[in-house]
């Protein structure tokens, strides 16, 4: 196992000339570039990743090279199917390409189960289940020469900071490994993995990957990415390889470009949505995921979502969201021991872990589709939208301190606010 490729650094700025010759490089130490390829990218709700371009330089390099197959399994996990716009918006024009869909609960191929003795310990006892392996069948039955997982290194509430084999296994993964390993990182509890490499849902990857996914040859793509002085999104770092070292590598750089810590905690905290990116309060609230460890007791996090029109991206999540909502955790935990629809559905129980605020601020969500009585019955504040963008409007704020001593966030997704001294290593 190795790293093929690892540039980067804080001040590091790698070009689109830069990052191709990078992915050059890397195929040619893996022995030229093939004829079949698989690429596993992020969806839409991961626009700012990169991925979208390097999918593309990938593409012009496989297209120069005269390959024959080009697929796309977007990683979408339990999101909905990307539409041929978002395709459009994401990835660009790739006329040889062909996508595929991810279903999580179909089409799937089987290898074996992380076992229970090692759930136990990883949970420090909390937790006593097996989690089965399973991925898209078409990484296994495809007959790809090369499989290339592509995504973003950056602080994620559920693993700590996401990428490396997480790509795959959950977002090309399996309904089990996706309930079982959401539900491990909530109960777990979110400041104990939120910005760290070795938690205990990331030991469950290594593990998964070790024992079972290393067979397919798996090659991993990585970006960390950033936003200079001039407000422009950079790639900072491009790390590739095909092991857990590679991925350790990348999130050194990202805990130092991503996280932004503080000393006071914020009375007031005011995040935009991307209505291109979130369309359900199962991605939006990153707004709350990634500032809970900076909120005041008693503060006030305003979020505004023009876009937001679901709960869940999936049909029954939306509706368990809907009937359970976002209460504290003792009360979640209390509804998965008596409810079997939540047993079955655990990564709907672990997300209302995470968006509840555990009674510590109130959230507000500022929203147009979404109505205020269906914002309010989930356990949240609702505002009409016109009247929170006429007093905030995105147009004219900075991310930081704004002159009203509120703080503003324009990508939720792209870092971890906490407070120094809540950052426990």
């Amino acid at each position: 196992m190795s790293t093929y490729i690892a540039h980067g650094g804080k001040d590091t700025v790698i070009t689109t000339k830069g990052k191709r010759a990078l992915l050059q490089e890397a195929l040619l130490k893996l022995g030229g570039i093939p004829k079949k390829i698989l690429v596993i990218p992020p969806d839409i709700t991961r626009l700012h990743s990169n991925a979208g371009e390097l999918t593309r330089l990938l593409y012009e390099l496989w297209d120069t090279a005269n390959g024959t197959t080009f697929d796309i399994l977007p990683a979408i996990g339990t999101h909905a199917p990307m539409t041929d716009a978002q395709i459009a918006d994401m990835y660009g024009e790739l006329p040889k390409a062909k996508y595929h869909i991810h279903h999580w609960r179909t089409g799937l191929d089987h290898f074996g189960e992380v076992p229970s003795e090692f759930i136990r310990e990883v949970s420090g006892g909390k937790l006593d289940y097996s989690i089965p392996v399973a991925v898209n069948q078409k990484l296994v039955e495809g007959d790809y020469e090369l499989i290339i997982s592509v995504g973003q290194v950056i602080p994620h509430e559920v693993i700590g900071i996401a990428n490396g084999f997480k790509n795959v296994l959950v977002g090309a993964g399996g309904v089990e490994m996706i309930n079982k390993s959401h539900f491990l990182g909530a109960v777990d509890g979110m400041e104990r993995l939120m910005g760290r490499t070795d938690t205990s849902v990331r030991r469950v990857l290594n593990y998964a990957h070790t024992h079972y996914l290393k067979q397919l040859g798996i090659v991993y793509v990585m970006s960390v990415m950033d936003v200079d002085i001039d407000g422009n999104r950079v790639m900072r770092g491009l790390y590739i390889g095909d092991d857990a070292r590679t991925f350790e590598t990348a999130a050194e750089l990202s805990r130092n470009v991503n996280m932004t810590f503080l000393d006071e905690p914020l009375e007031k905290v005011v995040v935009y949505l991307d209505p291109r990116e979130f369309k359900s309060t199962w991605l939006g609230n990153k707004a709350i995921y990634r500032t809970r460890m900076a909120m005041a007791d008693d503060g006030e996090l305003i979020i505004i979502a023009p876009g937001l029109r679901e709960f869940g991206e999936d049909a029954e999540i939306d509706r368990l969201i809907r009937k359970y909502g976002y209460r504290d955790t003792p009360a979640t935990l209390k509804a998965v021991e008596e409810n079997t629809e939540l047993q079955k559905n655990l990564s709907a129980a672990a997300h209302l872990i995470h968006g509840s605020t555990e009674g510590r601020f109130k959230v507000v969500y500022a929203t147009e589709h979404l109505t205020q009585t269906e914002i309010e019955s989930v356990g949240y504040e609702w505002a009409p939208l016109d009247e929170v963008i006429a007093k905030y409007n995105p147009e004219t704020l900075v991310d930081g301190f704004n002159d009203d001593g509120f703080f503003y966030i324009s990508e939720p997704g792209q870092g971890l606010w906490a407070l120094r001294s809540q950052f426990i290593e």
